[in-house]
């Protein structure tokens, strides 16, 4: 009977741990689990124990310490699903949070932001950091679409942007006018005060060969 069991532990192939989808990790540990016929919670416990890294194990280090006197590979599994989602959300948080629209349109910036996040970060704080980096003008036109879908306010932010870009470079465009006249301005200042001294100079010049022929 030992042999009987041992040969079937021995078919187990647990994958290498994957932190980032640890949902997906253990739906293809129990398929091994499956293939093998293990049914045993203990077992099913010690082999997620044993395979974890130690890195990961201490995420769960009360519950090895510690397991519940049942269903203790059940209570594993969701308690390392629940802290590193929490932990890997957390990361990429931050991860956002440095992101800049720059020259994107809004609803590209969001995309993109959609994609750093993945299936890992909830809608609604994508939607919060993504807003959060809209100019100001937009976001308070936005803030009446609280209740819209992402996309349908994604679409307004667009039009919006559309709409205040030309306006934003007239404005640019008035700012470096002023710019070179204010330039100019200072050039011609500077030029008169050259020239004044010259004349200055010019006359003194003058005066002191007369005195020296009068002499």
């Amino acid at each position: 009977m030992s042999r009987g069991i041992h040969k079937t532990i021995q078919k187990v192939k647990i994958p290498p741990f994957w932190p980032n989808d640890p949902e997906i990790w253990f739906l293809q540990v129990e398929n091994q689990f499956t293939l093998a016929n293990i049914t045993s919670d203990a077992t099913k416990f010690n082999y997620i124990v044993d395979n974890l890294e130690t890195a990961y194990i201490s995420e769960v280090r009360d519950i090895i310490v510690s397991p519940p006197a049942t269903e203790r590979y059940v209570k594993l599994k969701s308690e390392l699903i629940k802290r590193l989602s929490a932990s890997q959300q957390q990361k990429i948080k931050r991860l956002l949070e440095h992101e800049k629209l720059g020259d994107r349109r809004p609803s590209q910036f969001l995309r993109h932001l959609q994609s750093l996040a993945g299936t890992t970060v909830p809608d609604n704080i994508v939607r919060s950091l993504w807003l959060g980096r809209l100019p100001w003008s937009t976001q308070a036109i936005l803030a009446t679409q609280a209740k819209a879908s992402l996309d349908a306010v994604a679409e307004l932010a667009d039009t919006i942007s559309e709409a205040i870009a030309p306006s934003a470079q007239i404005s640019e465009a008035s700012n470096a006018r002023e710019s070179t006249i204010d330039k100019l301005t200072a050039e011609l200042a500077e030029t008169k005060i050259q020239l004044a001294n010259a004349q200055a100079n010019a006359q003194a010049q003058t005066h002191t060969n007369h005195r020296n022929r009068s002499n």
